[in-house]
């Protein structure tokens, strides 16, 4: 399959991903069915991660072959771990109250902090088509706000969208981390994608079980079909992904802004399953939030 088709079928995991994790959530506790979800992306690969350690002759692909580590990559990965989990707590809250019409578009916004985070810590310099995307980015978000404001979303002032601004704000971090692990530390992309999500485990499990003994406001879990779902379409986005990156064709720069159009599943499924109001405003603000991304993209 070429790399195109491989990203767009990421993107379509990704936007399914976000309807499960609304089903989920919907009355629902949120950390119980974050920490299940990650559970079982980790029991996906505990298989693959011992038969690579203890039969590594025997392994028949090494696309799926998780190579031996040093003490400090365990270190890194685990720091890559504690990045997604920090991400996923406060885009999980936000998700479960805010509409996904909302949600989604806000976390679409992530290659313009990925970029603004270059330019501050890395001094990077965008490219005039890029400052133009940035600069439809911003006008979309703001656009945005208003159409929140119909729904009783205040931009400013509500926590939730707060939460998921922050969630995309330590996503880019972890989108720039990906790129030390697998360029400068020469980490294998299924030795990421494995270690991480067994130590995902280990970062949430203190949480959950601080939720279990009370330490803050339970609320009701319910176990549904949709919870493990989580765990395996987004395993099932990035496998596809890295796939993608691997073709020696790929270009990222059209990769990249094709994973975002994950936002159109989303934002189709928030109207027509959870169906959720001001279908056009919101449609055309997507229209130019995309535009932003391809720009800020291919001016790379």
């Amino acid at each position: 399959m070429s790399w195109i088709a491989l990203s767009i079928c990421s993107a379509l995991l990704l936007g399914l991903y976000d309807l499960a994790k609304k089903h989920a959530l919907r009355d629902n506790a949120v950390l119980p069915v974050l920490f299940f979800g990650i559970v079982t992306s980790a029991l996906v690969w505990l298989p693959f991660v011992l038969w690579s350690q203890l039969s590594p002759e025997s392994f028949p692909s090494a696309q799926f072959q998780v190579t031996p580590l040093a003490t400090h990559q365990h270190v890194l990965l685990f720091l890559k771990s504690s990045l997604v989990a920090g991400s996923w707590i406060f885009g999980y809250f936000a998700l479960k109250n805010l509409p996904l019409s909302i949600a989604g578009p806000i976390r679409a916004t992530g290659p313009l902090w990925t970029i603004l985070l270059a330019v501050f810590l890395m001094s990077e310099s965008p490219s005039p088509r890029q400052w133009l995307g940035i600069s439809i980015v911003l006008a979309a978000f703001y656009a945005f706000s208003f159409i929140g404001k119909l729904e009783g979303i205040h931009f400013t002032r509500d926590k939730w969208v707060g939460y998921m601004i922050a969630a995309t704000l330590i996503g880019a971090c972890s989108a720039i981390y990906d790129k030390f692990l697998l360029q400068t530390a020469l980490i294998e992309p299924a030795t990421v994608q494995a270690w991480f999500s067994i130590y995902l485990v280990v970062v949430m499990a203190p949480f959950y079980l601080l939720w279990r003994r009370g330490a803050w406001p339970r609320g009701k879990f319910e176990w549904r079909w949709s919870i493990p779902l989580i765990g395996l379409l987004l395993l099932s986005a990035d496998f596809l992904y890295f796939t993608a990156i691997a073709q020696e064709d790929a270009l990222i720069a059209v990769i990249s802004p094709i994973r975002r159009s994950a936002v159109i599943v989303t934002f189709l499924g928030g109207i027509l399953i959870h169906k959720e109001l001001n279908f056009r405003p919101k449609a055309i603000c997507i229209v130019f939030l995309l535009l932003g991304i391809v720009l800020m993209k291919l001016g790379s």
